[in-house]
């Protein structure tokens, strides 16, 4: 099998002797042995042979297979949330005296674990800009170990040059961790440009249907197997249940995110020019600031739109209040559109400075782009505007 896509849908847990065209699910917490030097070997890492659902499962290691597949990494390690995937990266890796380089630019939790509780552990950070990546080589310090990027990053829609990101990686031989849930593996491969770790919140466009919590990591796997030894001692396990509703999920993920961001772009040009919004950002629209990087790095612009309404704060709850069908939600990534209002939700715990820094204004609305027909979309959106 050569192509990714193609491996998404046909890698498969091994069943030797099994017959079922559908892997089944493994709902069981420990694994049997027909001997004692076989359980012997087991314990003692010298097989794959399954211990304890906690350490590794059969539709786990399906899910990572495939995508590491995907992202054109050597292995894969899946998690409970893609918080506990974040967090992982983070820990396995830093240690006391170390300095985080990260954009500024990322999902409000990762910013909470990266200015709450990493200072705790002694491990310091500077936030630089995403979009003036030209200043990040001089926030480089001789103890950086790790750059953190999001792109395209949470809510704003910046995107990054990984190209760029990478070579200051490699440079001052850093790890370089790219947050990809926004884009997807089918839309975009940091690997590719020198990512050494790609972590993911499956329960975004990865389940894309809104049913269950998951992450994923992926890289080379010396850096997977140290992840592994460090989840399989704190335990952000992922049930096997979930991980056989992902990897299912993962099957028509290429198809899914090409109807997502037809329906993206779509939208993103009809509500360009509207009166009632002062700008649209959307990675694929020829007016965003990175429309060139965002085209040289990704297949499509996602299924993500970002507009600024004017009138601020108390315009984006009236416009919330006045849709019909669109979810009002804390997610992302469903078949079905979600609307959302970072300012009060999402970022809500962030300070206002902190806020403006990262072009999250009072008026931002972000559309998580469904898969209903566009009109549909298109016409809650324009009468919820008024």
């Amino acid at each position: 099998m050569k192509h990714p896509v193609t491996k998404a849908i046909r890698i498969q847990v091994d069943r030797t002797g099994e017959m079922e065209h559908a892997v089944p699910m493994f709902l069981t917490s420990s694994f049997c042995y027909d001997n004692a030097e076989d359980m012997r070997a087991a314990f003692a890492d010298e097989t794959d042979a399954n211990i304890y659902s906690r350490f590794s499962n059969p539709n786990v290691q399906e899910l990572a297979d495939k995508m590491a597949a995907l992202e054109g990494a050597e292995a894969g390690y899946a998690t409970a949330s893609g918080m506990s995937a974040v967090f992982a990266s983070f820990m396995t890796f830093l240690k006391t005296g170390d300095h985080l380089l990260v954009c500024n630019s990322i999902f409000g939790s990762t910013q909470t674990v990266i200015k709450k509780y990493l200072p705790n552990y002694g491990i310091e950070y500077t936030y630089v800009s995403a979009d003036e990546p030209e200043k990040w080589e001089a926030a480089v310090k001789p103890n950086t170990k790790m750059l953190y990027i999001e792109t395209p990053t949470n809510p704003g829609l910046a995107v990054i040059d990984l190209q760029f990101a990478g070579a200051l990686a490699k440079k001052y031989n850093l790890l370089f961790n790219v947050d990809n849930c926004f884009a997807t593996p089918v839309c975009q491969r940091p690997i590719e440009y020198g990512a050494d770790l790609v972590v993911h919140s499956a329960t975004k466009w990865i389940d894309g249907q809104g049913r269950v919590l998951g992450g994923v990591i992926v890289g080379n796997k010396k850096l997977i197997n140290d992840i592994y030894l460090f989840c399989r001692s704190t335990g952000p396990a992922l049930s096997p249940f979930n991980a056989w509703v992902l990897s299912k999920s993962l099957e028509t993920l290429d198809v899914r995110m090409e109807r997502h961001a037809a329906n993206a772009l779509a939208l993103a040009k009809a509500l360009e020019g509207h009166d009632k919004i002062s700008s649209v950002r959307y990675p694929f629209l020829p007016s965003h600031p990175q429309y060139a990087i965002a085209k040289k790095q990704m297949k499509n612009g996602g299924g993500i739109v970002c507009f600024e309404l004017k009138g601020g704060l108390e315009s984006g709850r009236t416009f919330l209040n006045n849709l019909k069908m669109l979810s009002l939600t804390a997610n992302l990534g469903d078949t079905r559109s979600i609307a959302s209002h970072p300012s009060s939700t999402t970022h809500a715990k962030l300070t206002e400075a902190e806020r403006l820094s990262t072009n999250i204004t009072p008026g931002l609305i972000r559309i998580s782009v469904g898969l209903e027909h566009i009109d549909d979309i298109l016409e809650d959106i324009v009468q919820a505007l008024g």
